[in-house]
């Protein structure tokens, strides 16, 4: 689900800059052909970016909230939500005494430490 949202943003994103690059060519154009003086074009290309940056920030903003809605809509915890839940469950499991099994991450990270030292150690002793 986030993956798409940001796939949207990104699109958003490559649109508005392509169109922002045309939009500079156009009036670097007119400029050279003295349609327009330095200082208007300038001015155009300015303000332009302005507003580009006060939409991009309103649009964040909304798409903020529309996220927020769908999960709260679809009944999806947050990362922090789940971070809590797992703290919580930390704390319950050491007062219980119970042994807490190793993160995936953890136990890749353990597994393949000892193969690098082997492959090293050979490479020595050749």
């Amino acid at each position: 689900m986030e993956d798409l949202f940001k796939k949207f943003v990104y699109t958003g994103v490559g649109m508005v800059s392509s169109s922002l690059e045309k939009f500079q060519k156009s009036v670097e154009k007119l400029v050279d052909e003295d349609k327009l003086s330095q200082e208007e074009g300038k001015k155009l290309v300015d303000d332009l970016f302005k507003n580009t940056e006060s939409k991009r920030e309103e649009f964040e903003t909304k798409l903020k909230k529309v996220v927020e809605e769908v999960m709260v809509r679809m009944n999806l915890a947050t990362q922090t939500q789940v971070q809590e839940l797992q703290d919580r469950l930390a704390v319950v499991e050491t007062k219980l005494g119970i042994e807490v099994p190793e993160k995936k991450e953890d136990a890749k990270s353990k597994k393949k430490a000892p193969a690098k030292k082997t492959a090293e150690a050979a490479t020595s002793e050749a």
